[in-house]
């Protein structure tokens, strides 16, 4: 039998989710099973699935244990060591640029060399999480950014920041701008993009109408031009709406697409500017809560990268 306290990055949760983020390898009619059992108790008692969990609670474990984690899988993290941009960094939230060719999460090819697992093993060598001290919680990603695509990620230090952070991206109370370089000059200087844009998930990529088709998403796209060069423009781009693909196969559907795109412009052009990976940044990130909450301090803040690579080419 084993005993955990919750804390306060556990509180406020059902002890059915609790014990899902607890338990990795357990299947949930497991976990149903040893509650309806009496197999998992709270405070010595039998308790229902969705009792909602308080500071300093007990729940005492009465499971095989295979499903408890290993001190060596709780610390996987610390195979990368930690090599971070820090944007800016508090308490409670850390935004990281995170630069182009690096992956946010694991995927098939990549299980360790992860933004997350740099943030993890910083905060970590910091002394701000320990995972033997945590039942639950771990630090995470608030936002994503493709492995080609560069900028600004939100990382959350705790439980109820990363709750903040995600209804606050949901609701759209974060303004999100990106710099992109793209393929000859536009007829209009600034401008809202609208379209349909539908899906194919077994091509990874998106199509873009510009009626309403079946299963097609609105997208609106606003843009300012900032710079223009021989064969490309610098230009602004606030995402009024967030879809998959949704910059690069915008401008692309309008005879502008991303300089060294290769999914959605053409091989002779990223050639010919010399580009490899897509020209966009997540350069710019902008705090607008509609509401008084724990990360209130944020509001009208604004924050920038250092450095875009691509935003002072010529070519």
């Amino acid at each position: 039998m084993k005993t955990v306290t919750v804390n306060g990055n556990d509180a406020g949760q059902r002890l059915d989710k609790f014990l899902g983020k607890y338990f990795k390898t357990m299947p949930k009619s497991l976990i149903y099973k040893g509650i309806r059992k009496k197999r998992i108790k709270i405070n010595g008692k039998r308790s229902e699935i969705d009792y909602i969990l308080k500071v300093g609670d007990k729940i005492d474990l009465y499971i095989n244990d295979e499903f408890f984690e290993t001190p060596d899988e709780r610390l996987s993290f610390l195979k990368v060591e930690p090599n971070l941009n820090i944007v800016y960094e508090d308490d409670n939230i850390i935004l990281m640029d995170k630069r182009p060719g690096m992956i946010v999460h694991d995927d098939e090819d990549e299980k360790i060399n992860t933004l997350l697992n740099h943030m993890r093993a910083y905060l970590y060598k910091k002394g701000e999480y320990d995972p033997n001290k945590e039942n639950s919680f771990v630090p995470a990603l608030c936002n994503r950014i493709d492995r080609n695509t560069g900028g600004i990620v939100i990382g959350a230090k705790n439980a109820l920041a990363l709750k903040i952070m995600n209804e606050k991206i949901k609701t759209r109370e974060l303004k999100k701008f990106y710099l992109c370089l793209v393929q000859g000059k536009l007829k209009k200087k600034q401008d809202t993009l609208k379209g349909y844009l539908v899906k194919n998930t077994d091509q990874n990529r998106v199509y873009i109408h510009s009626a309403p088709v079946p299963d097609g998403k609105t997208i609106l796209t606003k843009y300012q031009v900032i710079k223009e060069n021989k064969l490309t423009s610098l230009v602004e781009v606030e995402l009024l709406t967030g879809r998959t693909h949704q910059i690069r196969a915008h401008f692309a559907s309008i005879g502008h697409p991303l300089a060294g795109d290769g999914k959605y412009g053409t091989n002779e052009f990223n050639d010919k500017v010399g580009m490899k990976i897509q020209a966009l940044y997540s350069y710019k990130l902008k705090f607008e809560f509609e509401d008084e909450n724990e990360l209130s301090y944020l509001n009208g803040k604004t924050f920038e990268v250092d450095e875009v690579p691509f935003a002072n080419t010529n070519i």
